[in-house]
């Protein structure tokens, strides 16, 4: 697997300071990706242990409120299997720390539909996760007033509880009021 970028201090993709990870490779190829030079799943640098460490030392800081994944996509999975031993690795770690993960694929049908028995690899991964933003970006359903999404048929989903209750639970802001 390679990666495209390691932000620091990134306060644009969940909530809090995080440190979000940019996976190379995606098959979606949305219109209007902010993200298009990462299509390539040979973009980028190799993902190395080197590399876990270094996220890993960089989320001992006390500001960091947790890992995003992005992309690319991290649910192709090759990108699945490369990014599960930095989740298994973050969540000894660092048990309190949530983590997020950007995907162009649908939770409930691809996700869940396809991949979760087809792959053990994807029940592990969503193990680890906190919450999902889900779905292609849609360029024509752009809205840049929408938090942590790019359109407006993205979904934030709580990952757990959907995991819980067989069903998709959207992810609650406890800051906002109702």
């Amino acid at each position: 697997m390679n990666y495209a970028d390691i932000k620091k201090f990134d306060v644009a993709n969940g909530p809090g300071i995080r440190v979000s990870l940019f996976v190379s490779g995606c098959t979606h190829a949305c219109k209007g990706c902010f993200n298009y030079t990462a299509w390539d799943f040979n973009y980028g640098k190799p993902f190395t242990q080197e590399t876990i460490d270094t996220i890993i030392k960089e989320l001992s800081a006390p500001y960091y409120s947790g890992l995003t994944l992005l992309g690319g996509e991290p649910f192709e999975y090759v990108n699945q299997k490369g990014i599960l031993p930095l989740l298994r690795q973050v969540r000894e770690a660092y048990p309190d720390l949530s983590i997020w993960s950007f995907s162009g694929y649908t939770f409930d049908e691809e996700i869940m539909g396809e991949m979760y028995d087809k792959w053990p690899e994807t029940r592990e991964f969503l193990s680890y996760l906190e919450v999902l933003v889900d779905g292609e970006f849609v360029e024509d359903l752009k809205d840049l007033s929408l938090r942590f999404r790019g359109s407006s048929n993205q979904r934030i989903i709580d990952v757990q509880k959907s995991l819980q209750e067989d069903q998709v639970v959207l992810y609650e802001f406890l800051d906002e009021k109702k």
